[in-house]
C-alpha cells in the first residue's frame, strides 16, 4: 500500500473516531468541519466561485434561531458564515500581500463607504448596548467586504457581472415557486397568507416584493439585448414572465411602488431631462405638501381602503392612515425614531439597537393592532430613519452620501461608456438599485442577507463599470 493511501486511511480513521467522541457528548458541530476545510481550500484556489455561491444560497438561506429556537446569537445560513470566512482570508490577504487595487479603494464610492463605516465604529463606542452595535458593525463589514470590494475584483471579468445576476434570479425562481404553490392552497386573491408563505427564505412578502422589483430591471436588460441564441432569449421571456407574475402575487405595495418609480426614472432618463430639473420639481411638490398639508391631511383621513387581494383597493390602501393597520404602524415606527433621533441627534442610540429602544417612545395614541413591546416584529421601516435614530445625523448623512456616490458613478458610466452594451447593462443596474432605495424610505432590510448581497453587489457593479469596463469595446451578440 502506498504511503498517500496509508495517510488518507489513517486521517479518514482519526476523524471517524474523533466524530463518534463527540457525537457521544451530544456536540453534533463537528460534523461541519469536512465543509469547512473545503470552503478553506475552495477560498484559496478559487474565491470567486465561493462569492458566487453565496449569492445563489442568498434567496434560499433560512435563519439559525428558526433551525435552534432561542439561540442567543441569530446568523443566515449558510450564507453569513460563509461570509464571516472570506472576511477573515480577506483579512489575512490584506496583511500578507498588502495589495489591493487603488482604483477601488480610493474610487469616491469607498470613499463613502470608509466614511459611513468610521461612523458606525465610533457611534458603536457610544452606543447604549455596545455588544449590539459591534455585532452590527461586523455584520456589515463582512456585507461590504465580500459584496463590495472583492465583488468589484470579481467583476473584473465581465461575465461574472452577468453571473452574479443570474446566480441570484435562478435561485429566486425556486423561492417564487415554492411561495406561490403555498400560496395557491390559501387562494391566489389571499394577499394575509401572502405575508408569512414566503417563510423560512423570507420573513415576510416585504422584502420578498423588493428583491423582485430589483432584479427585475437587470432581467429586462437581458430581454432586449440583442441575442441570436433562441433557447437563452425564450428562457428570458418565461423568467420575466415568472417574476411580473410573482411581484402581483406578492402583494407588497411597497414593491408596487418602487417599480413604477423606476419605470418613471426610465422615462425621465430616456427624455434626457435633467436631474436638477427632477430635483426642483421633487422640491416644489414637498412645498406643496406643506402648503397644503392639512386638506391632504384630510383627504388621507377619509380613506378607508384596506389592503386586500383586490388589486384596486390593495392600490388604494396605500394612502390609508387611519384604518389601515400596516400603514399606522408604519407612521408609529417613524415617528419613534424621529423621538430617539431628538433625544440624542448626534451620537444616536447605538447601531442596530433600534428595535431594543423604541418601545418607550411609542405613544398610546400611535400603537396599532401590530404594535409589540418586545422588539420583536422589525426595525424603523426606513433606511433613513433607521440610521437618523442610531447614529445621529451623520449616521444617516454619510449612508445617504453612499447612496449619492454609487447614482453618480452609474450615471457617470451611462453617459460616458464607449460600448453600448455597458451603456444599457449599467443604465438597468441604476434602475433595479433605485427601487431597493426607493424601496428604503417604507421598509429597511440591508441589515439581512437578502437585501444586502444584491444591493452591494449592484454598487459594484456600478464601480466595476466605471473602473474597468467604462472604455470596453462593442461585442457581437452571441
Amino acid at each position: 500500500m502506498s504511503k498517500n493511501k496509508i495517510l488518507f486511511y489513517s486521517v479518514s480513521l482519526i476523524f471517524i473516531a474523533i466524530n463518534i467522541l463527540f457525537i457521544a457528548y451530544d456536540f453534533y458541530y463537528i460534523a461541519f468541519l469536512p465543509v469547512i476545510l473545503l470552503f478553506l481550500f475552495t477560498s484559496f484556489i478559487s474565491l470567486d466561485k465561493i462569492l458566487l455561491a453565496v449569492v445563489f444560497f442568498t434567496p434560499l438561506s433560512i435563519q439559525l434561531d428558526d433551525l435552534l429556537p432561542g439561540i442567543p446569537v441569530n446568523l443566515s445560513l449558510p450564507t453569513e458564515p460563509l461570509l464571516l470566512g472570506i472576511f477573515v482570508l480577506f483579512i489575512f490577504k490584506l496583511l500578507l500581500d498588502g495589495k489591493f487595487d487603488k482604483k477601488v479603494l480610493l474610487h469616491p464610492v469607498s470613499i463613502a463607504i470608509y466614511i459611513n463605516l468610521f461612523w458606525i465604529f465610533i457611534t458603536s463606542f457610544t452606543s447604549t448596548m455596545p455588544g449590539v452595535s459591534f455585532k452590527f458593525l461586523l455584520s456589515r463589514l463582512w456585507f461590504v467586504v465580500a459584496m463590495y470590494f472583492l465583488a468589484t475584483l470579481l467583476f473584473k471579468e465581465y461575465k461574472n457581472i452577468e453571473k452574479f445576476n443570474w446566480f441570484y434570479i435562478v435561485s429566486l425562481i425556486i423561492v417564487i415557486f415554492y411561495t406561490n404553490i403555498r400560496l395557491s392552497g390559501y387562494g391566489l386573491d389571499n394577499q394575509h397568507a401572502s405575508n408569512w408563505v414566503v417563510w423560512p427564505f423570507f420573513s415576510d412578502h416585504t422584502s420578498y416584493g423588493a428583491m423582485l422589483v430589483m432584479f427585475l430591471f437587470p432581467l429586462f436588460y437581458f430581454l432586449i439585448r440583442k441575442n441570436n441564441n433562441l433557447f437563452l432569449r425564450t428562457s428570458t421571456i418565461i423568467v420575466f414572465i415568472i417574476f411580473v407574475i410573482a411581484i402581483i402575487l406578492s402583494y407588497t405595495r411597497a414593491a408596487w411602488l418602487s417599480l413604477f418609480a423606476g419605470i418613471g426614472l426610465l422615462i425621465i432618463i430616456k427624455l434626457k431631462i435633467k436631474i436638477r430639473y427632477v430635483l426642483i420639481a421633487g422640491l416644489g411638490v414637498v412645498l406643496l405638501f406643506f402648503a397644503l398639508q392639512n386638506r391632504v391631511l384630510e383627504g388621507l383621513e377619509r380613506n378607508e381602503s384596506e389592503s386586500s387581494g383586490k388589486f384596486s383597493e390593495h392600490i388604494e390602501s396605500m394612502a390609508n392612515i387611519t384604518s389601515d393597520a400596516s400603514n399606522m404602524e408604519r407612521i408609529n415606527r417613524w415617528k419613534c425614531a424621529i423621538r430617539m433621533f431628538k433625544e440624542k441627534p448626534f451620537w444616536g442610540w447605538g447601531p442596530g439597537t433600534y428595535k431594543f429602544q423604541y418601545v418607550p417612545f411609542q405613544f398610546s395614541y400611535d400603537r396599532t393592532i401590530i404594535s409589540t413591546n418586545f422588539g420583536d416584529l422589525g426595525n424603523a421601516h426606513s433606511e433613513y430613519l433607521g440610521p437618523l435614530s442610531e447614529s445621529g445625523i451623520i449616521g444617516m448623512l454619510s449612508f445617504m452620501l453612499v447612496v449619492f456616490m454609487a447614482f453618480k458613478t452609474g450615471y457617470r458610466v451611462y453617459h460616458n461608456a464607449r460600448s453600448k452594451e455597458i451603456k444599457d447593462f449599467s443604465l438597468y443596474i441604476i434602475l433595479g438599485l433605485s427601487t431597493y432605495f426607493i424601496h428604503g424610505i417604507l421598509n429597511n432590510f440591508l441589515d439581512t442577507d437578502k437585501a444586502s448581497v444584491p444591493v452591494w453587489g449592484f454598487i459594484a457593479m456600478l464601480v466595476a463599470f466605471d473602473v474597468y469596463h467604462k472604455e470596453r469595446k462593442e461585442r457581437n451578440p452571441d
